[in-house]
C-alpha cells in the first residue's frame, strides 16, 4: 500500500472560503498534472511554491486553484505530496477528488498520511497521536501539551529508558555469554542501581495518566441533587447561556444534558441529571435511574443542596463529590453550620469562582501544577508502561534474589519490547490499524 498515491479532502465538509484536497504517494506529481493547468507544469514546479491553475475535467473546468509541492523526503508524509486549495463547497471539493482518483489516486483511509509519515521516519508514534489531540483539543492546556507531545517531549523520555534498558540487556547478555567473567558486588550493585532508576522513570511517567485522559476526555462531571435545587441553572450558569430548561416546577429534567466546559484549561464535560426523589411518574423514574447511573460513572459530583432548607444527607453520593450550597441569597438554614461545603447563588451568580477553585483543586491530582502537564500519557502508553514496570520490579526481585541471569534478562527484554510499543519500535499491523482508525479522513 505504500506504492500507492493516495488522495483525501483535508478539510471538514461543508461549505467554506478554502478547501484543501491533498495527494500522497510516488505518483502525485503525475496524477496532478494530468488534471491542473497553470503557468507550469507541475512537475516543473519548485518544492513549497503556490502556482495559480484551473483543474480540469477534460475540456472542463471544475474550479481556479491554488497548487503546490512538496517533494519528499522533506515532507509531511515523506513522500511526493501535492496540495490542492479550491473554494470550499461541497461540490467542488468532491469533484475535484472524484478526479483524482479517477486519474490514478486510491482514496485515503483514515489517518494514512500520518500513518505514512511514522513508517517513513518523520515521527514516532507519540507524535502521530499527538496530532490527532491538536486537532480534538478543547481547552489552550490540551493544545499546549498534544503541541509539546508533537514535538517529541514524551518520544525523547520514552527513547531515554530505551537506551537505559538496551544498555542494561547488553550487560547483562555479556555476562551471560562470558560466565568466566564474573560479576563482582560493585558492578551488581550498579546494575540494580540502574534498574531502579528506570523503574523510577516508570512510575514518574505513569502518573501522568490521570491528567493525560483529563486533557483528552475531560471529566465527567455530574451535577446531582434533588428537584429544584438549581441543578440546571448551575449548568446554564457553567456554559453562559440558557441549555437547559429551569422551571418551578418539580421533574422538568426527565432526561440527560452534556455539554463541554472550559474551566481553567481544564475540559469538564457537564452533564446535568433529574432530580432524584421517590415518583411514580413512569418516565421521571427511567430520568432518576439514568441519573444514577450518570454517578457511577462520573469523574466528579457536584452534589448540590438548597442551602435554605435542614440538613438530611447522610454522606458523600460520590468518592469524589463536592457539596455545593445553593440558593444562599435566601438564607442558610442553621444546620449547615460548620459544614465544609462551597456556597454559591445561581440567581445572583455569587459563588461560582470559588467553585470553580474546588473543582481545579479536586481535579488536578497530587497538587500538579497545570504548567506541568506537558508529558501526559494515553491508555495506550500506560498499558505498555504498566507492563515493563512490571517486568522490570521482576527483574529488580530476581536481582535480590539471587536468580539466574538468563531469568533478569528475560525480563529486562521483555520491558524493553513494552517500552518499544510506546513509540512504535515493535509496531505491529493491528496496533497501528488501531491507532490510526481514531483519526480522521485526510489526516
Amino acid at each position: 500500500m505504500m506504492d500507492d498515491t493516495i488522495a483525501a479532502i483535508s478539510t471538514p465538509i461543508g461549505e467554506g472560503a478554502i478547501a484543501l484536497v491533498r495527494l500522497s504517494g510516488p505518483d502525485a506529481v503525475a496524477i496532478a498534472e494530468r488534471v491542473f493547468v497553470g503557468s507550469r507544469e507541475v512537475s516543473a514546479m519548485r518544492s513549497r511554491q503556490q502556482h495559480f491553475g484551473a483543474i480540469l475535467d477534460g475540456d472542463r473546468k471544475v474550479d481556479d486553484v491554488v497548487l503546490s509541492v512538496a517533494r519528499g523526503p522533506a515532507s509531511y508524509t515523506g513522500d511526493d505530496v501535492v496540495e490542492v486549495a479550491c473554494h470550499g463547497g461541497v461540490l467542488v471539493t468532491r469533484r475535484i477528488l472524484e478526479l483524482l482518483l479517477r486519474s490514478g489516486a486510491r482514496a485515503a483511509e483514515a489517518g494514512e498520511f500520518t500513518q505514512r509519515a511514522f513508517l517513513n521516519g518523520k515521527m514516532d508514534l507519540t507524535q502521530a497521536e499527538a496530532v490527532m489531540d491538536l486537532i480534538s483539543a478543547q481547552t489552550d492546556l490540551a493544545l499546549r501539551a498534544a503541541t509539546e507531545q508533537l514535538e517529541g517531549r514524551l518520544g525523547a523520555r520514552v527513547r531515554g529508558l530505551l537506551d537505559g534498558l538496551l544498555e542494561l540487556l547488553a550487560h547483562i547478555e555479556a555476562y551471560i555469554d562470558f560466565p568466566d567473567e564474573d560479576i563482582d558486588p560493585e558492578t551488581g550493585d550498579s546494575l540494580r542501581q540502574r534498574l531502579g532508576g528506570i523503574r523510577s522513570e516508570l512510575e514518574r511517567l505513569l502518573t501522568t495518566a490521570d491528567q493525560g485522559k483529563i486533557l483528552r476526555d475531560g471529566v465527567r462531571t455530574v451535577i446531582y441533587g434533588v428537584p429544584n435545587v438549581g441543578k440546571s441553572s448551575l449548568l446554564n450558569l457553567l456554559l453562559g447561556y440558557e441549555r437547559a430548561i429551569v422551571s418551578a416546577f418539580p421533574g422538568t429534567t426527565r432526561d440527560t444534558l452534556e455539554e463541554v466546559i472550559n474551566l481553567r484549561g481544564i475540559p469538564l464535560r457537564l452533564i446535568d441529571t433529574a432530580g432524584v426523589r421517590d415518583s411514580v411518574d413512569e418516565l421521571e423514574q427511567a430520568g432518576i435511574e439514568r441519573t444514577l447511573q450518570q454517578v457511577q460513572r462520573a469523574d466528579l459530583v457536584l452534589h448540590l443542596v438548597d442551602a435554605a432548607t435542614a440538613r438530611a444527607i447522610a454522606e458523600p453520593i460520590h468518592a469524589h463529590a463536592i457539596l455545593v450550597l445553593n440558593k444562599t441569597d435566601l438564607g442558610e438554614h442553621p444546620s449547615w453550620s460548620g459544614v465544609e461545603a462551597v456556597r454559591i447563588s445561581c440567581l445572583q451568580a455569587e459563588g461560582i469562582d470559588t467553585l470553580a477553585q474546588a473543582i481545579e483543586e479536586r481535579v488536578i491530582v497530587g497538587g500538579v501544577a497545570a504548567r506541568d502537564w506537558s508529558v501526559a500519557i494515553n491508555a495506550r502508553h500506560q498499558a505498555a508502561l504498566q507492563s515493563a514496570l512490571k517486568m522490570v520490579i521482576a527483574a529488580e526481585q530476581g536481582m535480590s534474589d539471587g536468580i539466574s541471569a538468563e531469568f533478569i534478562a528475560e525480563e529486562v527484554r521483555g520491558a524493553l519490547d513494552a517500552v518499544g510499543d510506546v513509540i512504535g519500535k515493535t509496531d505491529t499491523e493491528d496496533l497501528l490499524g488501531k491507532i490510526f482508525s481514531t483519526f480522521c479522513i485526510g489526516k
